[in-house]
């Protein structure tokens, strides 16, 4: 049976971030995950997962900018002492968050940027966040996303992702699969997972079109689901999707599955 945590970021977003802990929890969510912790005291975080009886299963590594339009920076060469103060911040988060695994988006291309450097640099700086979160036991993650949404993101397929898995050669990095981003560029989603199940680390949902709840669109996700489970994973589901008519009124689907 697969077990679902709150994107936070996504989800009940009709109240104040702070309040959509309790929220999540009013509404059997005991797992909770979201994109930047950084905005809010480690320690304020941290009492509120303890008030709801929750735990911090996700967050991404710091992303300076986000709303001008940058999607991170491991890819970029010359950046490397910025991304190394970010995965410092990432880790003091996830060490007081008893967060197991973070995310690393890996940014756009750069542009007329030489590819070799550009693949040079990622895998160093992705080896270097690795070897850092290895000393807590905490698992990095790299997400592949759609180039129809990100145009220009570096990393927009399942195979070339685990392909940079395999090439940094650390034993604490694994793929975040998202369901939406792979239905986009991809599909043959239940394949694809059975095909890279011992490289995925995280999976994510939302459905197509719309990157609405599970029924909302396309994909069977009650085939979907008895597929990952029969994969053999176990970890949880981040429910990354944008509620297509209010949070607590599109949450009907999940009755199924508990």
């Amino acid at each position: 049976m697969p077990k679902f945590s709150a994107n936070l970021s996504m989800l009940f977003t009709e109240v104040d971030f702070l309040d959509r802990f309790a929220k999540a929890a009013g509404n059997d969510f005991t797992a909770v995950e979201y994109m930047f912790p950084y905005d809010w005291p480690a320690e304020q975080l941290q009492e509120l997962l303890q008030q709801n009886n929750q735990q911090q299963v996700l967050f991404n590594l710091p992303v300076d900018k986000w709303a001008e339009g940058v999607r991170g920076l491991a890819c970029i060469p010359g950046r490397g002492q910025e991304f190394q103060e970010n995965v410092g911040r990432g880790l003091a988060y996830a060490g007081a968050l008893k967060c197991p695994k973070v995310n690393c988006l890996v940014g756009l291309t750069p542009q007329d940027a030489d590819p070799d450097k550009v693949r040079m640099t990622l895998v160093e700086n992705l080896r270097f966040a690795a070897d850092e979160f290895a000393k807590q036991g905490i698992t990095l993650l790299v997400e592949a996303l759609n180039s129809r949404d990100i145009p220009g993101f570096h990393l927009v397929g399942s195979k070339e992702s685990v392909d940079l898995i395999t090439e940094v050669d650390r034993p604490n990095i694994k793929f975040q699969y998202d369901i939406y981003h792979m239905q986009r560029m991809e599909g043959e989603l239940i394949g694809t997972i059975n095909g890279l199940k011992e490289s995925i680390g995280h999976i994510q949902l939302a459905d197509n079109p719309g990157r609405h709840e599970p029924g909302s669109g396309e994909i069977n996700f009650a085939n979907l689901f008895k597929a990952i489970d029969g994969s053999g994973y176990d970890g949880w589901i981040g429910c990354e999707y944008i509620p297509a008519a209010g949070t607590e009124a599109g949450l009907g689907w999940l009755s199924d599955y508990r």
